[in-house]
């Protein structure tokens, strides 16, 4: 019978810790860190995300701001406001929710926001910082991941066999990335690979990130395995479920995450980190000037 990694409690220790170091900020009369949300459109998904975010902040005391466009908005209208929000020195983090409308070029949009202020971990070049090891924010939903394995006593993972289920450049490719900084031996798997099952059998650690409700079975899984279960779906039922199939694969684990209040919870977390830790090094920046 697998343990139940709650993302919520851990999320809420991280958000504590925040909001400890915010009221410090706020007695010592200094700037709060800012974070501001760029929505484009009324995407319900989209909406419900940004309201957490929000939501979020609140709970926490640091500045935010929601910034909402209609969906037919010029990419070079989208594009002038993404660049005074680089230049505006009161704001730590941006994010550019997704999707965009069809007609919005994303890379070139997210290309557009200041490394500095990528708090999504999107940009190039803290995609290349991830991959050289080097420092740059990581992208909120795979750090968050590995964040959970560590609230397990999971923080160096060699010798560990995991595989990643999912090839996204939000969440499959960089959390391979990072089970791989961490020294395990990773295998991706996706729409292609062919006897997937053979493979997601033999892993110590299995990561779920591809959309698609109860996918994972037992078979699938390696008795004692760790399982981390990405997905957020609806399944006949309007029931939310994630991409593994709980009730028959918990029994086999040691470990796993539950849908809702499991990853979900540390990606927005992870977000409020990032902000914080944006805003640290501009204010260090300034004071070496």
């Amino acid at each position: 019978m697998g343990k139940i990694i709650y993302g919520n409690e851990v999320a809420k220790t991280v958000k504590d810790d925040l909001k400890k170091d915010l009221d410090r900020l706020k007695k010592e009369g200094k700037r709060l860190p800012k974070l501001v949300v760029v929505l484009v459109g009324n995407n319900v998904a989209s909406v419900s995300y940004v309201t957490g975010k929000e939501k979020a902040c609140k709970e926490i005391g640091m500045e935010n701001e929601l910034l909402r466009f209609e969906e037919n908005i010029r990419e070079e209208k989208l594009l002038e406001v993404v660049e005074n929000l680089n230049k505006d020195d009161s704001v730590d983090g941006i994010l550019v929710q997704l999707p965009l409308p069809k007609h919005i070029d994303e890379s070139k949009v997210l290309q557009a926001i200041d490394p500095e202020k990528d708090v999504d971990g999107f940009h190039p070049v803290n995609v290349g910082k991830l991959l050289l090891q080097e420092d740059g924010f990581l992208s909120c939903t795979p750090k968050g991941i590995l964040r959970l394995l560590e609230s397990i006593g999971l923080s160096d993972l060699s010798g560990k066999k995991a595989v990643v289920i999912g090839r996204s450049n939000i969440v499959g490719k960089p959390v391979a990335q990072l089970l791989l900084n961490k020294h395990a031996t990773v295998t991706i798997c996706h729409s292609r690979t062919e006897h997937i099952e053979e493979i997601t059998s033999q892993a110590d650690i299995l990561i779920v990130s591809v959309g698609s409700p109860r996918l994972v079975k037992a078979n699938w899984v390696k008795e004692g395995a760790i399982v981390i279960d990405v997905g957020i779906n609806r399944d006949e039922h309007n029931k939310l479920c994630g991409d593994v199939d709980f009730q028959e694969v918990e029994p086999k684990t040691s470990y796993i995450t539950p849908v809702p209040k499991g990853v979900g919870p540390m990606t927005i977390a992870m977000l409020l980190e990032n902000t914080w830790e944006s805003y640290y090094k501009r204010e260090g920046k300034k004071q070496e000037m």
